[in-house]
């Protein structure tokens, strides 16, 4: 369990708390790159480590990042006209480039070429990149602006993956505590059919020993965690990567023949939202229409059915990309099913995700979304989260006391990949000797 004292510390992600700090020293997922794709087209409402944002696409097709209101009377920019190489504010006509920049004041008694004037009406801007298929921004000093992480999804083609995004009404811990406890995918994602199972592609059909032996590898990026099963007379070996501050990967089980893996970035919108970015891809060929049916219905975007189905809501940063299986109608859960095919009755892996970690107990008093971590009750199979957390709180310390995290100058660190293995070797240094090179492990290991 964790104190109260460092359960806030991990949480709470505004300007100047500790870790919203340190999310700033890294590039963030923001926004899919689909959703600003033409120049001079309707801004995006967004709000990220709990600032009002809003992404644009400039005439000359930069992506700008900036806050969400002019700094004239703090009208929101997001009724502005985006055009000729601005946004325009609707109330008074001033105007933004992409940069922040203000570059133009209609109504002002000085020139409009006044150029040290303007400089003092600029409003707050990121860097931003595109990657992936996704806008990323960096919030962090301009001075410490890191390399871009080389994520391998990031860098095949578009054919070849698949990206997309939802809101999630917790904090982003809950979220990615449970992408790194491997231990719940013999339970909560269970079906009873491994045959119809739909999520068969990971594994977890495989995965029926519910207390696997794990082995954490602290690395540079993270920790890569090794989970060993009982499989008959065999093991089925799933290694999976946690990357800093808090992306994870996932491996495809070993009957696919799908080379590539996939996983979950856990973006905080504030305290108590996250947006999660999923991604999946092949590294060998585009990804065929069943594989991308089978990522869509696990991913909830775009719907294939109406249980995986998002709405887009009115454009508010917490009312887009909103699961149409969520809190507020008990995640479609079916009591039929929970019977007869799969262990939750809900469907789908996201949905079965976010039912138990968006209603997770939080303190008395408190608004939910935020969990209660100071009454848990660990095992030897929460090893990685223990681990995740240790990590965290030490870097959040260190950059209060100045010590800048060296990870984020490192991009070819993230070059891994999750993999997964039914195979006789018992131990896990024995496994990375005979299969390491193809997910690039190294570095102390934690038991």
């Amino acid at each position: 369990m964790l104190t109260n004292e460092d359960n806030e510390t991990l949480t709470r992600v505004g300007p100047g708390t500790p870790m919203g700090e340190l999310f700033r020293r890294f590039w963030l997922p923001a926004l899919l790159a689909s959703e600003v794709s033409e120049p001079d087209g309707a801004p995006v409402r967004l709000r990220i480590l709990c600032e009002d944002l809003l992404a644009f696409r400039a005439s000359d097709g930069q992506v700008g990042i900036v806050e969400a209101y002019c700094s004239h009377r703090g009208a929101p920019l997001y009724f502005g006209r985006n055009e000729q190489g601005g946004l325009r504010c609707a109330y008074h006509g001033w105007k933004f480039a992409a940069d922040g920049e203000c570059i133009d004041v209609p109504n002002a008694d000085h020139p409009r070429d006044n150029s040290k004037a303007r400089a003092k009406l600029g409003i707050r801007a990121y860097p931003t990149r595109e990657a992936g298929g996704i806008v990323w921004v960096y919030m962090g000093p301009p001075e410490r602006q890191p390399a871009p992480p080389a994520l391998e999804w990031t860098l095949v083609p578009p054919s070849h993956r698949h990206v997309s995004r939802w809101l999630q009404r917790s904090n982003w811990l809950q979220g990615a505590e449970g992408e790194i406890d491997t231990s719940h995918i013999s339970f909560l994602h269970k079906d009873h059919d491994p045959a119809t199972s739909a999520i068969y592609v990971t594994g977890a059909n495989l995965a029926v020993d519910g207390a696997p032996e794990i082995t954490v590898k602290e690395t540079d990026y993270g920790f890569a965690s090794g989970a060993r099963r009982q499989l008959g007379d065999e093991y089925f070996w799933r290694v999976t990567q946690w990357l800093l501050p808090m992306y994870s990967l996932i491996p495809r089980a070993p009957s696919t023949a799908f080379t590539g893996s996939g996983g979950r970035a856990w973006v905080p919108i504030d305290d108590y939202n996250t947006t999660t970015f999923a991604y999946a891809y092949r590294v060998d060929q585009p990804l065929s229409a069943d594989e991308l049916d089978m990522i869509e219905k696990g991913a909830h975007f775009p719907p294939r059915t109406a249980r995986h189905a998002v709405q887009l809501g009115s454009g508010q940063p917490i009312d887009a990309f909103v699961p149409l299986a969520n809190f507020d109608n008990d995640y479609l859960i079916d009591r039929d099913r929970q019977r007869t095919s799969n262990f939750s009755g809900i469907a789908g892996v996201s949905a079965q995700d976010r039912s138990v970690q968006e209603g997770m107990r939080g303190a008395t008093g408190q608004p939910r979304g935020i969990v209660d971590r100071s009454r848990e009750h660990l095992v030897r199979s929460d090893v990685c989260i223990m681990i995740a957390r240790r990590r965290l709180l030490r870097m959040a310390r260190e950059l209060q006391q100045g010590l800048e995290p060296d990870l984020v100058m490192n991009g070819d660190a993230y070059g891994v990949r999750a993999i997964s293995k039914v195979c006789a070797t018992a131990g896990f240094d024995e496994f990375l000797q005979q299969f390491g090179h193809e997910c690039a492990i190294q570095q102390e290991e934690t038991k």
